[in-house]
């Protein structure tokens, strides 16, 4: 008799740890199909915003304080993002890579299409903010459609200054802090000279600067050049400073010269800072592009904001900035792709 009850108690045991299992394995599909129900509606979070802004767009009429555009550019824009972001929502059932991207951005670009539609309704709409300083997205899109050459012009030139003043400022600014970091005689005599002129913002000394130049643009790659110089060599002296004694130390018991302990010790030591310098240098550099585009220059995106100001043409100033926004975003991820194939050991420290 008491072997029969064991059997029992053990078949009961397996039926319940198998009903368990079974509740388990039930609770784990049903989470999972809320999981992947929750991405799904996550991934057409962007798609939904934009039908949104399409949808105020062509339910509600223009104020008629507007100046009516030629054709209705936003509404073509609103289009063609309403098929892109249907295509991304296609591709990541398929691509896995896309899925991700998509549901962590899924909930900021459907609020990013709310501030859209609160901006369309308080300018286009209902003209709810002065007319002549916020125009309606169809003028500032008409601008990218009907000046598309002067704008790339324009990009063109302040790249190219950007680019030149950026160079030299990187280049000087560099050696600079090679000499204050490495040398302890060049530290004493000129660091207090750096810190007397470094602080000076750039743009103050555009009107001596501009009576020495020949030329306004040799006068905007040196502002340029002067705002990237100061924190270039600041982070780079600062590196080469901050590195540990204990490897020129062992690079001089392993006969290392002046030069490789320079190239190979102090600046490889000090890319991190290098880097963030740059970094500080690449933002002071754009103020500096758009104040001294703003004095004298023939063209770039500082003086076309300028020229637009002038006229009262505010719908240009707004495609002005948003070709600043672009323009900077650009150049400062890819300094940052750089930097992350340079600084692979530094993956994460830093993000942008």
């Amino acid at each position: 008799m008491p072997k029969i009850t064991l059997s029992k108690t053990s078949e009961k045991s397996k039926t319940t740890k198998a009903a368990k299992a079974a509740k388990s394995s039930k609770s784990s599909k049903t989470s999972k199909t809320a999981a992947s129900a929750k991405s799904i509606i996550k991934r057409l979070f962007p798609a939904l915003g934009v039908l949104l802004a399409l949808f105020v767009q062509i339910a509600l009429p223009n104020d008629t304080q507007h100046p009516a555009a030629k054709q209705n550019y936003y509404e073509h824009f609103l289009f063609i993002l309403f098929g892109a972001a249907l295509l991304f929502f296609v591709l990541s059932i398929f691509i896995k890579k896309l899925r991700e991207p998509l549901n962590q951005k899924g909930p900021f670009l459907l609020g990013a299409s709310g501030i859209l539609i609160a901006i369309n309704l308080a300018t286009a709409k209902f003209a709810l903010l002065p007319v002549i300083f916020f125009p309606s997205y169809d003028n500032i899109l008409a601008v990218f459609a009907e000046q598309t050459a002067l704008l790339l012009k324009c990009v063109w030139y302040s790249f190219r200054l950007l680019i030149l003043g950026v160079f030299w400022g990187v280049i000087t600014g560099f050696i600079t802090g090679i000499f204050l970091g490495f040398s302890k005689k060049v530290y004493y005599w000129i660091n207090p000279y750096i810190k007397l002129i470094g602080p000076i913002p750039a743009t103050a000394w555009i009107p001596l600067v501009l009576t020495t130049f020949s030329t306004p643009f040799g006068a905007s790659v040196f502002i340029i050049a002067l705002a990237v110089w100061f924190p270039v060599q600041l982070m780079t002296s600062s590196g080469i400073q901050n590195t540990s004694r204990v490897y020129f130390e062992v690079g001089r018991t392993l006969g290392a010269g002046t030069f490789f302990q320079i190239f190979k010790i102090a600046v490889p030591a000090a890319l991190p800072n290098i880097f963030q310098g740059i970094f500080n240098g690449i933002c002071a550099a754009f103020i500096a592009l758009m104040t001294a585009e703003m004095f004298g220059a023939k063209y770039g995106i500082g003086w076309y904001i300028s020229y637009q100001k002038a006229m009262m043409m505010y719908s240009g100033v707004y495609a002005g900035l948003i070709l600043i926004a672009v323009f900077c975003t650009l150049i400062i991820t890819s300094l940052f792709k750089v930097r992350k194939r340079m600084l692979g050991w530094q993956k994460g420290l830093i993000k942008w």
